[in-house]
């Protein structure tokens, strides 16, 4: 598959990419993706929440009924969970809730997340370009020439660019990323790819192992 390569003015430039089949044009697996996706959620997740057991409570420990003959169930003090006010039983405790995955499993989650944007024809290849100043506004100029504004974007980079960063930051519905730290999630949550020239080398090289 062949897309063309546009300048920042969203013109053609005549030239051609042809994306990778063992990358762009595999058979997509939504298991694999599906795991992806859930282990970069499950890293983003502070695990800090903490409920207080029994023996955290403030609270008598004094024996409130007898053991046995008072007909319910059999509890101690003021802190039993079967009181209101007791502790929680099983309650969570700060934990890291980050789960291995293979490199290859994520390898095929990323070829699998790539292939469905290039199925719905969302990638677009763009020459690569520098911003001489850091300006939202020149960002977004490039943005409506492409006819990506006002839709989710992820462009990929092939190394880090500051200046274009600083000019992209400050835009709610752009994310920026190098070629080489793309993921399944940001692929997938993005409406349009936008992919500098040389990203797509670093990304077949990445990919392909």
């Amino acid at each position: 598959m062949d897309i063309n390569v546009l300048d920042i003015k969203g013109q053609e430039t005549g030239r051609k990419i042809t994306l990778n089949e063992s990358v762009f044009g595999i058979e997509p697996n939504d298991h694999v993706i599906y795991l992806d996706v859930k282990q970069y959620l499950a890293n983003q997740r502070q695990g800090t929440a903490k409920s207080k057991e029994r023996s955290e409570h403030k609270g008598s420990t004094r024996k409130l009924g007898r053991q046995k003959g008072g007909g319910g169930a059999r509890h101690g003090d003021i802190n039993s969970p079967l009181l209101r006010g007791g502790g929680r039983v099983f309650g969570p405790k700060p934990r890291d809730y980050g789960f291995k995955l293979n490199k290859k499993v994520k390898q095929l989650a990323r070829k699998s997340a790539l292939t469905y944007k290039a199925q719905e024809n969302a990638i677009i290849a763009v020459e690569n370009f520098n911003i001489e100043t850091p300006k939202t506004k020149e960002f977004l100029n490039i943005a409506k020439n492409l006819k990506v504004d006002g839709k989710k974007i992820l462009l990929v980079l092939p190394e880090v660019n500051k200046n274009v960063y600083l000019s992209a930051r400050n835009l709610q519905k752009v994310e920026i990323m190098t070629a080489s730290e793309i993921n399944t999630y940001k692929i997938l949550n993005a409406d349009m790819l936008v992919v500098a020239e040389n990203s797509f080398e670093k990304i077949n090289a990445t990919l392909i192992k």
